[in-house]
C-alpha cells in the first residue's frame, strides 16, 4: 500500500474493489452448487430417488469444509497476514470447481465439494479484516457494504448462469474467474497494522481456542455469531425450504427454492449496501444492526403469516426479507471490531462460518416438527429461536463505530 493511499483513503482503494470482485466468485462457486445440484447428479448416474439424500449430503460436506476452513483460514490470517490468505483461499476453491467439472461419480464430487468450501470459507473474513484496518475508521463501513453488496450478486449470476448453460461449463466459468481474479491480487498489499505487530512480534497471534479461555472474550465472540442467525434463517430456511413451506400452507402458485434464494440475495445485495451507508451517516453499528434486525423479525413474521395470498406478494416478501438481513456486512465489520490485532482474521473467518452453520440447528427444529405435518410451525419455533439470540446478542455487544484497530488482546503465551 502507498503513503498516498494510506493518506488519502477512497472507496475505489485497491483493497475494496478487489476484494468486492473475490467475494463476487466466492458468492458464485457458493451458490453454484444449490443450483446445479439436480441436473448434475442426474447427470453422473445419481437415481432419481436418491437425488434429494445426494444433495443434501454433498451441501452438508461443502458446509462442514467452510467450518474446517473457516479455522484454518482464520489462523493463518493472524499468524501469516491477511493477503495470504486472500491468495490461498481463492487458489483452492478455483482449482476445486474446476474439477467439478470433470467428476463422473459422487464420491469424487463430495470429496471436491468439501474442498471447495475449505477454499470458500476464507474470503470474507479475510477481504474484511484487510478492508476494515487498510481503511480506517472514516470508511470502513461504507467499504464493507460496498465489497458484500457486489460480491452477492455473485449469486445472481450463479442462478441465471448454473439454469441457461450446462453445470459443468458454470463450473468451468467459476474456477477461471477465480484464478484470472488471483492474478489481479498479485498488486495487492497488506495492511500496515498487521505488518506492525508482525513486525514487533509482542503477542500471540491466531489463536483460536483463546475465544474460550477468557469469559470476556467468548461473550464478545458468542455475541457476533448470535447477531447473524437471522441471516442464515432467512437463506436457509424460508428461502431454501420454499416449496416445502408452500405445500405446507396449501399455496396453489408454483415455488421454486432457486427463484427463492436468489431473489433474497438480491435484497441482501441491495440491504448491504444501504446498511453500511448508514452505519456510516448515523455513526453508529448497533443502531443500525438493531434496525435492520427488528425489520427481518417483523417480515418474518409477516412474511409467515400473510405473504401466502398472491404469488407476487410471496416472491416480493422474500427480496423485502433480503433488504431486512441485509446487515450481513456489518455484522463481519462488527467482528472485526471487536476483536484486536492478533485474533482479528481469526474471529472475523471463523464467526460468518459459524453463522452458516448456524442452519444446522434450526433445520433440526424444521425437521422434527414436519415429521409429524408441522412444518411451518417448526419455522416459527426456528425464528423464535433466531431472533432471540441475535436480539440478546444486538445487546450485549459494545458500540464499535470509529474504535481504533489498532490494538490487541492480552493472550498468555501457553495459548
Amino acid at each position: 500500500m502507498s503513503s498516498a493511499e494510506a493518506a488519502k483513503p477512497t472507496l475505489f482503494h485497491r483493497a475494496v474493489v478487489v476484494s468486492a470482485l473475490g467475494y463476487f466468485v466466492d458468492i458464485y462457486d457458493l451458490i453454484l452448487f444449490s443450483v446445479v445440484r439436480k441436473k448434475s447428479l442426474l447427470d453422473i448416474g445419481v437415481p432419481e430417488e436418491r437425488i434429494l439424500e445426494s444433495g443434501i449430503l454433498l451441501i452438508n460436506l461443502q458446509m462442514i469444509g467452510m467450518l474446517v476452513g473457516g479455522v484454518i483460514w482464520g489462523v493463518l490470517g493472524d499468524k501469516r497476514g491477511r493477503i495470504s490468505v486472500l491468495y490461498g483461499s481463492i487458489l483452492l476453491y478455483s482449482l476445486a470447481n474446476l474439477a467439478n467439472a470433470f467428476v463422473h461419480d459422487e464420491l469424487t464430487y463430495g470429496v471436491l465439494r468439501f474442498i471447495a468450501g475449505v477454499g470458500l470459507a476464507g474470503e470474507l473474513g479475510a477481504a474484511i479484516t484487510l478492508v476494515s484496518e487498510v481503511l480506517g475508521k472514516e470508511l470502513r463501513s461504507a467499504a464493507a457494504g460496498v465489497v458484500a453488496g457486489f460480491g452477492l450478486l455473485g449469486s445472481i449470476a450463479a442462478a441465471l448462469v448454473g439454469e441457461a448453460l450446462s453445470w459443468r461449463f458454470a463450473y468451468a466459468l467459476g474456477g477461471v474467474l477465480g484464478l484470472l481474479l488471483l492474478l489481479l491480487r498479485m498488486k495487492t498489499g497488506e495492511s500496515e497494522i498487521f505488518a506492525k505487530i508482525a513486525a514487533s512480534k509482542p503477542s500471540v497471534r491466531g489463536t483460536f481456542l483463546a475465544f474460550f479461555t477468557n469469559k470476556d472474550r467468548l461473550s464478545r465472540y458468542l455475541s457476533c455469531i448470535g447477531l447473524g442467525v437471522p441471516v442464515w434463517l432467512v437463506v436457509g430456511v424460508f428461502a431454501t425450504l420454499a416449496p416445502d413451506l408452500a405445500q405446507a400452507r396449501g399455496i396453489e402458485f408454483p415455488v421454486k427454492a432457486s427463484t427463492a434464494v436468489m431473489l433474497v440475495y438480491i435484497g441482501l445485495a441491495l440491504g448491504d449496501l444501504g446498511s453500511g451507508i448508514l452505519s456510516h451517516a448515523v455513526a453508529s453499528r448497533k443502531k443500525v444492526i438493531a434496525a435492520f434486525m427488528a425489520s427481518a423479525a417483523l417480515l418474518s413474521v409477516a412474511h409467515l403469516t400473510f405473504a401466502a395470498a398472491h404469488s407476487f406478494v410471496f416472491h416480493a416478501s422474500f427480496v423485502l426479507l433480503g433488504i431486512a438481513i441485509g446487515y450481513w456486512a456489518l455484522f463481519v465489520l462488527t467482528t472485526a471490531e471487536t476483536f484486536g490485532t492478533n485474533l482479528r482474521a481469526t474471529a472475523t473467518t471463523t464467526v460468518p462460518n459459524f453463522v452458516r452453520g448456524s442452519v444446522v440447528p434450526m433445520n433440526f427444529i424444521v425437521a422434527y416438527f414436519a415429521a409429524d405435518g408441522r412444518i411451518v410451525t417448526g419455522a416459527w419455533w426456528a425464528t423464535f429461536a433466531a431472533f432471540l439470540c441475535s436480539f440478546l446478542a444486538v445487546w450485549a455487544l459494545k458500540e464499535t463505530h470509529g474504535r481504533d484497530l489498532d490494538f490487541n488482546e492480552e493472550l498468555e503465551k501457553s495459548h
